[in-house]
């Protein structure tokens, strides 16, 4: 697999997205999954508020009214409120204010709807059939220190390979093992673009051996497939037992 990292103009709010991309890739050939970051998604959509005070009060009372469940900052050791947003766990709801100038950037309105449009004026302005589109942001995940890309949405692939029934090395038939074929993706892809001042919101991603493309949008169904009800979730008893104030 190899990821190229692309770098662009630094993005501003309501720049145009399929500009933004279009003159930053110059070319595309198929079989490739192209990834944006959701903050460049969000800029571009306008999904923005401007600063006032630049207090955590403030950014706290955002992610609160953004999150689709969250968990008091007061709980925090380091003052930030665990949210659900588009049914993922997010710092502060996915609210950041890292380059973003003067502004609380938010995570996309829709990213599924954006990835398909990314997807559509693709495949019709570069003439590739065989296309992937991820958006991604970044994550921490318990018990382990440091930042790793995750996906927030995908279009063009299928983002989740079942290995059920499957046979292990022994012939001893899988039970649990789900693939999930466009987290790791975004995991190498962050890893390319960067997570300061990089200013490579783009990559482009080819030879990914274990990809299958799709001809169509991801369904309802599939995208469904990706989350997990916490009574169902490996880690359901620590989910279950936080302090989540549902919205």
């Amino acid at each position: 697999m190899i990821v190229r990292p692309i770098q662009t103009p630094v993005v501003k709010p309501n720049y145009d997205l399929m500009s933004l991309i279009k003159d930053s890739l110059r070319d595309l050939e198929e079989k490739s999954i192209v990834v944006v970051t959701s903050k460049v998604v969000a800029l571009c959509e306008g999904n923005v508020k401007l600063i006032k005070k630049g207090t955590h009060e403030e950014k706290h009372a955002l992610a609160k009214k953004e999150a689709e469940a969250y968990i008091d900052e007061s709980y925090s050791k380091y003052n930030l409120v665990i949210a659900i947003k588009h049914g993922a766990i997010a710092v502060d709801a996915g609210i950041d204010q890292s380059n973003t100038g003067k502004y609380y950037a938010f995570l996309p309105k829709d990213p599924y709807k954006s990835a398909k449009e990314i997807w559509q004026f693709l495949r019709k302005e570069f003439k590739v059939k065989q296309l992937g589109v991820l958006i991604t942001d970044s994550k921490t995940q318990p018990l382990k220190w440091g930042t790793t890309g995750t996906a927030l949405a995908h279009c063009g692939f299928k983002a989740l390979v079942n290995k059920i029934g499957t046979p292990d090395l022994f012939g001893r038939k899988l039970q649990m093992t789900q693939v999930n074929v466009a987290e790791g993706l975004a995991a190498a892809a962050v890893v390319e673009m960067g997570e300061a001042n990089e200013a490579q919101p783009l990559a482009v991603i080819t030879e990914a051996s274990q990809v299958e493309f799709q001809s169509r949008p991801p369904t309802k169904k599939q995208i469904k497939d990706l989350q997990i009800d916490i009574k169902d979730d490996v880690y359901g008893p620590m989910l279950s037992a936080a302090p989540w104030i549902k919205k």
